[in-house]
């Protein structure tokens, strides 16, 4: 099995066999285009050149057939293109860009909200894609027409690696475009036409688990190789994590980190400062359904402090450089570069460090944006617990920034519960090839993929509540203060007020 999982920042194929484990991977980094105050873009060309070195580069190092293709990508990322040429309209508008903030706040206005909640279990964010691609139709010089085409990144890496064949996408990714109706599990016209999207754009939407097309020559591996799952990342590294039962939860720490609850089969009511999004969908019909909280900056946050402070120079500096000192000396970082997500969503806030004295270092603002990752978890995990009714008992995660003992020892003290980590870290991609795997036989049912989870480590509550949640007062009084900073300028950029 192989999977690709195409990140915010970079794009990952990973060989996994039949025992669940990886054999192989490749990866590149693809570059971020910032052209404006809160704006975030990608090249569609990018991403895929990334995907087809990543395959070509994982296929040569392969002694045996591919089963299948597993696909997991950004989710909410809007690409337009175009079917007779197959060329991207324009940039693809990235889920971190705030460019349709004013529209959020003018359907709000207008009333919209309780019909998008309803809908969709989504709020109205510029995060989620219906606002990008009505910018993208309104103002960003897109015409309608028969051959537009929109998808998120699934979709558009599906239809090159299916020659143009297939456009299609999965319900966990339909379900974060504002346009999808989650209860029905199809697109909504209401929707379509309260945001101006034509409906002949939008991709057929097929299970997560079967059998969507073949691959054609030239992708980086040979024709014919089936592609037969997708998910977006975070359903997918729900997927990775065997949460299969509801009320078991996930953290990813990645770019953003997205806190999911597996709640099963039926679609909850909307909960205040959560999301409600479908996390998959299998070929005999199972559904599952998930409450999401989405934190928008953590692992950019130790990008922030590498490429713009150049205070480490590899990200994996980060957590032996926070380790060097016991603790925060009163300086909190709230990383809203670009808004604050769960349970806040506000698109106005911005990146804020306070507590500064002249004994502050470079150590203490590296621990800053470490425990900036455990305490917004813990404001959504809370927030989830409430809308639950349970407790989360255990927090499974995974990402990049797991790898870090410093931030999973005071996740675990912040949440007072055990916080495991997998032996195998990217879920992610696994939750894709699983999926794939479902659908071609290569695994027969969820209990076989769940006996492929392993426990590398588990970190236990070492402080008092007391201590715990004095610590977590600091990080409340700072989040109050970056929030609202930034305002709406009539060009739809955002600025300082």
């Amino acid at each position: 099995m192989v999977a690709i999982d195409a990140g915010t920042t970079g794009v990952r194929a990973l060989a996994v066999d039949e025992a669940g484990q990886p054999v192989a991977w490749s990866y590149r980094e693809f570059p971020q285009h910032f052209p404006r105050p809160g704006w975030v873009e990608h090249d569609p060309m990018e991403i895929w050149a990334a995907v087809v070195t990543t395959l070509a580069e994982l296929n040569g190092g392969l002694d045996q057939q591919i089963a299948a293709i597993g696909i997991t990508d950004q989710r909410e990322t809007a690409v337009l293109w175009d079917r007779r040429t197959g060329a991207p309209l324009a940039p693809a508008i990235v889920w971190q860009d705030r460019r349709t903030a004013t529209r959020c706040d003018q359907l709000r206005e207008q009333g919209a909200l309780p019909e998008v909640r309803a809908r969709t279990g989504l709020v109205l964010d510029p995060y989620f894609s219906a606002t990008k691609v009505e910018w993208l139709l309104t103002e960003g010089g897109v015409a309608r027409g028969p051959d537009l085409a929109f998808g998120t990144v699934d979709s558009w890496l599906l239809w090159n690696l299916t020659g143009g064949a297939v456009h299609a996408t999965d319900p966990s990714n339909a379900s974060r475009t504002l346009l999808f109706d989650i209860n029905t599990l199809e697109w909504s016209q209401e929707l379509c036409d309260l945001f101006g999207v034509p409906p002949a754009c939008l991709p057929e939407v097929r299970p997560s688990s079967g059998r969507f097309g073949t691959t054609v020559a030239g992708a980086g591996l040979p024709a014919g190789v089936p592609v037969s799952g997708i998910a977006g990342d975070q359903q997918a590294a729900l997927f990775g994590q065997a949460c299969f039962t509801p009320g078991m939860t996930k953290n990813t720490y990645g770019t953003g980190s997205f806190v999911l609850m597996n709640v099963g089969p039926r679609c909850p009511e909307p909960e205040e400062g959560l999301l409600t999004t479908v996390g998959w969908v299998l070929g005999d019909g199972t559904t599952a359904y998930a409450l999401e909280g989405a934190i928008f900056a953590t692992g950019s946050a130790v990008q922030w402090l590498r490429d713009g402070l150049g205070i480490i120079g590899d990200a994996a500096e980060v957590g032996p450089l926070a380790a060097t000192v016991p603790d925060n000396q009163g300086v909190y970082l709230v990383p809203a570069f670009t808004g604050l997500g769960s349970p806040w969503w506000d698109p106005y806030a911005r990146g804020t460090v306070v507590g500064l004295t002249r004994g502050a270092g470079r150590a203490h603002l590296a621990r800053a944006v470490v425990e900036a990752m455990a305490y917004q978890t813990r404001d959504v995990v809370e927030a989830m617990s409430r809308a639950a009714g349970r407790r989360v008992e255990t927090l499974r995660v995974d990402g990049g920034a797991s790898v870090m003992n410093l931030l999973l020892q005071i996740q675990a003290d912040q949440l007072q519960v055990p916080v495991s980590r997998p032996r195998v870290a990217e879920t992610t991609a696994m939750g894709a090839a699983f999926l794939a795997g479902l659908a071609e036989g290569l695994w027969s049912s969820l209990d076989e993929v769940a006996s492929h989870w392993a426990l590398d480590a588990r970190f236990d509550p070492k402080v008092s509540p007391a201590a715990a949640d004095g610590r977590y007062a600091g990080w409340q009084r700072a989040v109050e203060r970056a929030r609202h900073w930034a305002a709406p300028a009539a060009s739809g950029e955002l600025r300082a007020p």
